[in-house]
């Protein structure tokens, strides 16, 4: 019978669901002052000997998001431990941290439309106006 989901894909979820831990609990207590930092992907490579954690980073200016990244990314070993704590596996994969900049792209983009959109608008009530 086939399974539902590949290996790559549950060991993801589930690095997934331990490193989103970790940082809420653990992490946070050891750096100090954070912002929220959310985990919004994770891919396992297919031999599951590395994973890219992309997470979120919310509350913080851009190169303050640069700064934590570079951080999380200085202090994978302390997460990879705790990791290796929690899952079943013979092997934990090496961490590597990115920004995940969907979000903002995202709301970058949304203003984008509503600017032009008003635009538009304000262009067709002059129009309507000089037609008057």
């Amino acid at each position: 019978m086939a399974r539902e989901f590949s290996r790559t894909d549950r060991v993801g979820q589930q690095v997934h669901k331990e490193v989103a831990s970790i940082l809420q609990n653990e992490y946070k207590h050891r750096i100090g002052d954070m912002p929220l930092i959310t985990v919004s992907d994770v891919e396992v490579s297919r031999d599951l000997a590395h994973a890219k954690i992309y997470v979120t980073i919310y509350g913080a200016e851009e190169a303050d998001a640069k700064a934590h990244t570079k951080q999380l990314e200085e202090n994978k070993g302390f997460v990879r431990s705790l990791l290796a704590k929690r899952l079943r596996m013979r092997s934990v994969p090496h961490l590597h941290f990115f920004r995940d900049e969907s979000l903002t792209e995202g709301i970058r983009i949304a203003n984008l439309v509503a600017d032009t959109i008003a635009k538009d608008e304000e262009k067709n009530k002059q129009r309507d106006e000089e037609q008057d």
